[in-house]
């Protein structure tokens, strides 16, 4: 049995035989702890394995006994729920909300007569009660609490409690006694530790499901080794900044659901409110009457889900030889493209105009679906002519002009019937035949300039 001294970055994993100020692999500097490592000669036995082979049609599948929280936009993002089995990782910016999040869906589960147990290695009992009585009025009698960066001695009042489940924030500060070469937070602790939860989520005697959380790096990145994200069976996400009301969470991975799903969550003094119709969040609802001018709808697709996004833009005189072209919601590089289309195709002149654009609620716009709205509220703005309420816009437009078919317009209708408009706009011929819709009426068009002179004559 040998043993050598080795480097390892605490932000990546990355091994040097000797030590480095810059690691090259993450470029972070200072973060090479010395560790040593021990190399063993080990005799293996491939006469007797541990488990037998089955045949893949012998095996019996069964559906996964799913935990509901009761928190709509996070029982949806999960896939239905909580996976009784499952290990679970949350990561986000400080301060985005993961803490608040996680306490609420501990004390849904108890009120339901679940068990759960809250364990942090840098939060105190106190300053957990001060969050909790911020945000619920009373916790309930199977909520219990553990502050100790001792997975030890988290497992064994696991063992002692029997909750159904277990939050663990975050798994950088905790550590196993028994490896005391390295610090909590190092890559092994962390992913020792990872791993003894993953035994304790799968114990078929005895399932539980495991949420942890991680800490993210200042490139917005989960602290660590890859190999922590490989290990979980759920990855999320908590978007949004701390000065923010609106949160989105979202899902990387999910071995038990869809992936790429958002949730969104409104951050209040009574901690993240589940926004359970983001349609109706995502726009400003006025009276037939009090139309206002600069304002199109439009529907995204968000995961699985469509949601009507209303657009707003602001038209001002320019003074200066370069107008300002402000946006918030999308690249500045698709806002310029969609104005000189309007410019070219469309016969509005902004060379001499100032250009802002952002959305209700803030939301960012990634679809080629939104451009028709986009330039239609401009176009309303340079006029200064509103749009009605029930009118909406669902189409891509070419440098040509004209316009183009989206994917999934059906279900992106639908919701617009479903939240009461009364009129879309569509590229021709994107819209299959024999589809029929309760009450909105589909309007199609080939061109740009035909939207405009229909809309806005």
């Amino acid at each position: 049995m040998k043993s050598k001294t080795v480097y390892i970055c605490s932000n990546c994993g990355n091994e040097s035989p000797k030590w480095q100020g810059l690691c090259q692999n993450c470029d972070e500097w200072n973060t090479f702890e010395e560790q040593t490592k021990i190399k063993e000669t080990i005799s293996r036995n491939y006469d007797r394995p541990r488990k037998e082979i089955i045949k893949l049609s012998d095996v019996t599948s069964s559906n996964s006994e799913r935990i509901i929280t009761g928190i709509n936009e996070f029982d949806r993002v999960m896939g239905g729920g909580i996976v009784k089995d499952s290990l679970t990782i949350i990561t986000a910016k400080p301060g985005a909300g993961k803490s608040t999040l996680l306490l609420q869906v501990a004390q849904d589960l108890c009120l339901k007569g679940r068990k759960v147990i809250y364990a942090s290695g840098e939060e105190s009992e106190s300053q957990i009660k001060s969050r909790s009585t911020r945000i619920f009025d009373k916790a309930s009698e199977n909520l219990w609490v553990f502050c100790d960066n001792s997975l030890n001695s988290v497992i064994y009042h696991v063992n002692k409690v029997n909750p159904d489940l277990v939050i663990l924030d975050s798994i950088q500060t905790f550590q196993i006694d028994e490896i005391k070469e390295s610090k909590a937070g190092s890559p092994t602790q962390t992913m020792e530790c990872a791993n003894e939860l993953l035994k304790l989520a799968k114990n078929p005697e005895r399932p539980r499901a495991i949420i942890i959380v991680g800490q993210m790096t200042k490139k917005d990145e989960m602290a660590g080794l890859r190999a922590l994200e490989h290990l979980v069976d759920t990855v999320l996400v908590i978007e949004g900044d701390s000065d923010e009301e609106l949160r989105g969470l979202s899902v990387t991975k999910n071995r038990f659901g869809s992936t790429w799903e958002r949730g969104f969550f409104s951050m209040t003094e009574r901690g993240m409110i589940s926004i359970d119709n983001p349609s109706q969040y995502f726009m400003t609802k006025r009276e037939d009457e009090k139309s206002v001018s600069g304002s199109a709808i439009t529907v995204i697709r968000d995961g699985s889900r469509p949601i009507i996004v209303e657009v707003e833009s602001l038209v001002s005189a320019s003074f200066t030889p370069f107008p300002s072209r402000i946006c918030e919601c999308l690249g500045k590089d698709q806002l310029n493209t969609l104005l000189s289309i309007l410019e070219q195709r469309g016969g509005v002149k902004l060379y001499d105009k100032n250009v802002v654009l952002k959305t209700t609620g803030g939301l960012k716009l990634k679809e080629q679906s939104v451009n028709l709205a986009i330039i239609m509220c401009i176009v309303s703005s340079v006029y200064d002519k509103p749009i009605s309420n029930d009118c909406a816009f669902i189409s891509d437009v070419g440098l040509t002009g004209e316009l183009k078919k989206v994917p999934a317009l059906e279900s992106r209708i639908r919701e617009l019937d479903r939240m009461g408009f009364n009129k879309v706009y569509i590229a021709k011929g994107a819209l299959g035949k024999n589809v029929k819709f309760k009450d909105i009426q589909v309007v199609e068009k080939n061109t740009l300039i035909e939207i405009i002179h229909t809309v806005l004559k």
